[in-house]
């Protein structure tokens, strides 16, 4: 072992995080020790409150430390339009590109009958829910293009069918298996504005 335990401990966990590989996570544990005590117990006492006060907002299911998040709240949102998003990531991405001014709902996951997940596991019936208290809406649906994003889609366009529902969703301009959230706010943007029905 090259690190002392308590360090070695701090990569590992650190290895755990989305993107943080053996190197980033020997560099942050590193920048972590050099913090002052009062730094580090901040940062402790941020990821608890993060952790304990975040919960889903119980409309759309983003995150939120409210029981409504602030798109559902805001009476100046397009509420018959609403992005259907696999989860509260691409909600934030969305957001930061300021050109989106309807509301959202989050699946939490994709249908995979690989994975065992199928549409009673993620966020349907809500959805469902909602649209059946509104007029005339739009379901732009904004999910990765993956086997799992296409298998969601067509089960969603297959519910919803028989309905005076508008279905689109973002144009084929994003690459193949990428994460909404990864996307730049341009390619986005012209993605949401290039949006196809669903036919």
């Amino acid at each position: 072992m090259i690190y002392p335990r308590l360090l070695q401990n701090l990569i590992d966990y650190l290895k755990k995080l989305p993107g943080i590989g053996e190197k980033s996570a020997e560099r942050m544990a590193l920048a972590l020790i050099k913090m002052s005590t009062e730094e580090i117990s901040d940062l402790s006492n941020s990821l608890v409150l993060a952790k304990n006060g975040l919960k889903k907002c119980a409309i759309c299911g983003s995150l939120t430390e409210d029981n409504i998040c602030y798109v559902c709240a805001n009476e100046n949102r397009d509420k018959n339009t609403i992005c259907v998003l696999e989860d509260f990531k691409g909600v934030f991405a969305f957001e930061k590109s300021g050109k989106y001014n309807g509301a959202y709902h989050v699946l939490d996951g994709l249908i995979s009958p690989i994975d065992g997940i199928g549409p009673d596991d993620i966020n349907i019936a809500s959805l469902i829910k909602r649209i059946d208290n509104l007029e005339n809406p739009e379901i732009i649906i904004a999910l990765k293009p993956s086997i799992e994003g296409e298998t969601t889609t067509l089960y969603i366009k297959k519910i919803l069918e028989n309905r005076n529902i508008k279905i689109s969703r973002l144009s084929y301009g994003i690459p193949m298996g990428v994460d909404i959230d990864y996307l730049d706010e341009v390619t986005l943007f012209n993605a949401l504005n290039d949006r196809k029905d669903i036919s």
